[in-house]
């Protein structure tokens, strides 16, 4: 699979300066918080430690990880946050969305903080702008809500006589009121039914599947949202079982049987990350480094799900795929 490539929006090259003067500990010690679970985020860990020995920063050498995970219970964020500021760690890399970086930068103004997949980190107040993010929190960001509507537009060509489709969506997200405010959007251009159900826990997915298979919902879009994103395993068990085609952001949705996902490559991005905690590690201020946006997405079709919901996937979207599972 073709990895993706990042683009600085402050454009060009972003040179990595070396405080030659720095003292610089023996073992550094790097925060990992995420409002996840370490099971579902288990593979983008793995590509986190590539990336750091790829910048000469191998766990329990030079360096070591202190994972602090959330499970799901965002309350616990802010603990967790202080807790690492109170162990003196040197840099804090956040995953699972908003809510873990916004933790994190309560918790400190001086230590280096770099958040991963965030949907608008300006509209959060994590950073003053992508090309100049100032303060002490910089990272990538990604394209939550446009792409929403073009997961839509994907669906409709997929079951393109659908009247009812499904959009879940978590109600305590910090995109979720453009979301759906996108995707309503779309929904009216294309003449579909858009129904809108909430689910913050595992049994309101549930529920969500019953009254969509009650409504007789020709398909379903799974809202971008990091709760939703880490509950994959649970959401295509369930469109399996009431043979929902679903649309889900990130590829690791279509590779447990998911139907179809497009969105940036996680994979890439959490190893992208790897290396640049190397760069602020070696005395990179985050302050001068641009937040980033992908430059390329990636589509991809489970075609063993389709034929086992009786779906057959049109040749144009066969062609634009990035990678078929057969």
């Amino acid at each position: 699979m073709e990895r993706r490539s990042f683009i600085s929006l402050f454009g060009g090259a972003v040179s990595w300066p070396l405080a030659a003067s720095a003292q610089q500990k023996a073992i550094q010690v790097v925060g990992y918080l995420s409002a996840a679970s370490p099971g579902p985020a288990a593979p983008f860990v793995t590509a986190f430690r590539q990336g750091l020995g790829e910048a000469d920063f191998v766990d329990g050498k030079n360096v070591k990880i202190e994972f602090s995970w959330a499970e799901n219970q965002p309350d616990q964020l802010s603990r967790l946050a202080n807790d690492l500021v109170a162990r003196g760690v040197d840099l804090i890399v956040t995953g699972g969305g908003p809510p873990a970086a916004l933790a994190a930068k309560q918790a400190t103004s001086t230590i280096p903080i770099f958040f991963i997949a965030i949907g608008d980190p300006v509209a959060v107040g994590l950073v003053n702008s992508l090309a100049r993010p100032g303060g002490n929190v910089t990272g990538f960001s990604i394209l939550v809500v446009e792409l929403n509507a073009k997961r839509f537009e994907l669906l409709t060509e997929l079951v393109p006589k659908a009247r009812i489709i499904g959009l879940l969506v978590n109600p305590k997200g910090s995109s979720t009121e453009r979301i759906v405010r996108e995707v309503r959007a779309a929904a009216r251009i294309k003449g579909v039914d858009l129904r809108v159900f909430q689910a913050s826990s595992e049994a309101d997915i549930t529920e969500a599947f019953a009254s969509l298979a009650q409504l007789q919902a020709a398909a379903l879009l799974v809202g971008s949202d990091p709760l939703l994103n880490n509950r994959r395993e649970q959401i295509v068990a369930l469109a399996s079982r009431h043979a929902i085609p679903a649309i889900h952001e990130f590829r690791e949705s279509v590779d447990i049987g998911g139907l179809v996902s497009y969105g940036p490559d996680q994979t890439y991005f959490n190893h992208q990350a790897g290396i640049y905690a190397g760069r602020i590690l070696r005395g990179e201020k985050p302050a001068d480094i641009p937040v980033e946006q992908p430059t390329k997405l990636e589509l991809v079709v489970n075609l063993k799900t389709a034929m086992a919901l009786g779906l057959t996937v049109p040749a144009s979207i066969l062609a634009r795929a990035d990678e078929v599972i057969e």
